[in-house]
């Protein structure tokens, strides 16, 4: 339930801060950031999403003290970079989070799978790079607009994009691979 919670909060992180804006100055919704952090902090196990956790208290800490919106805007930018850590991670101490998951279903993956896994660990960590750097475009120099339409729409729109593409490839590899 916590892990839901926590997925939907930070799906709809970014609409939710623009809807705000109209409403509400910066450190009270900085508020919503605490709740995201507390959610992160008590549906994660990994130590690395605590210490995301920390970082989302920290940036909502620093809205609240000055009434700023940038540290509210970084926060996508924190998770993509927090991604982007777990799949290198994973890169240099496998298996990868690819291959965990391809395992769920495969548990038997052959190594030419193995490959192909890290391959796709490569391509989403490439892509959380890309986004994250986005993210922090858009919260440093783009209008509140644009900031959540690319945080709150876009960005999601390409990840569904790149899941289906994925998933595309990995047909035809399976295929290849007589599975």
């Amino acid at each position: 339930m916590w892990v839901a919670l926590t997925a939907l909060v930070t799906l709809a992180y970014p609409l939710v801060v623009y809807w705000g804006l109209g409403h509400w100055e910066p450190r009270v919704l900085a508020g919503l950031l605490v709740l995201v952090a507390l959610l992160r902090a008590v549906a994660s196990r990994d130590r690395l999403w605590r210490v995301a956790a920390i970082g989302a208290a920290a940036l909502a800490l620093i809205s609240m003290l000055g009434n700023a919106l940038l540290p509210l805007k970084l926060y996508p930018m924190l998770v993509n970079a927090v991604l982007l850590a777990v799949f290198l991670y994973s890169l240099r101490h496998p298996p990868t989070v690819i291959e965990r998951l391809a395992r769920l279903r495969e548990p038997e993956l052959p190594e030419r799978g193995v490959r192909y896994t890290r391959g796709v660990t490569r391509v989403w960590a490439g892509f959380f790079a890309l986004n994250g750097s986005i993210a922090l475009g858009t919260a440093l120099f783009a209008s509140e607009a644009v900031w959540a339409l690319y945080n709150g729409l876009v960005a999601y729109g390409l990840m569904g994009l790149l899941f289906a593409g994925e998933w595309l490839v990995r047909q035809r590899v399976r295929r290849g691979i007589g599975a």
